[in-house]
């Protein structure tokens, strides 16, 4: 990760807190159990318990220093103005080949989740759709070709 501000919404931030609160008290608690069990049943070379335990806090206290950072990096944004696209707004499309009607939320890399319909303001579509107005038709390389999308709708909620 650089260490460019990260541009958040609202609800994303309060999403990496609340994770990184659940880490840092919870699942912090469950892992210290578990090693205490998995040391109780002795030799730590062939325990593989012990190991998958240890395997699990490494990752964890990873994501914990992961979080930390971002959310020391993270501005929050508030989409009240839905005459342009910007992080936070919801962006109705029209695939003009296709005739498929799609829509989206801008996010930050650390909110994208392409299931929910959330994509990062840093995608080749995001990176498109930035600072655009209801009307206008953006081009997006991809690997099947160029698709091209009118912009039908912007709003803010």
């Amino acid at each position: 990760m650089s260490n460019e501000e990260l541009i958040l919404t609202p609800e994303g931030l309060a999403e990496l807190k609340a994770e990184l609160e659940e880490l840092k008290t919870v699942k912090r608690k469950e892992l210290a159990e578990r090693l205490k069990v998995a040391i109780s049943y002795g030799d730590l070379k062939e325990n593989s318990e012990y190991h998958s335990a240890k395997d699990d806090q490494a990752f964890m206290e990873t994501r914990i220093l992961q979080l930390e950072k971002t959310l020391t990096k993270a501005r929050v944004v508030k989409s009240s103005d839905a005459s342009t696209v910007g992080v936070g707004t919801y962006v109705k499309l029209n695939d003009i080949e296709f005739k498929e009607i799609v829509e989206y939320r801008i996010v930050s890399p650390a909110e994208a989740d392409a299931h929910n319909n959330k994509i990062s303001y840093e995608s080749p579509l995001g990176k498109e759709l930035i600072g655009k107005a209801a009307g206008d038709v953006v081009s997006v390389t991809a690997p099947m070709g160029i698709i091209k999308y009118e912009i039908l709708e912007i709003r803010a909620n």
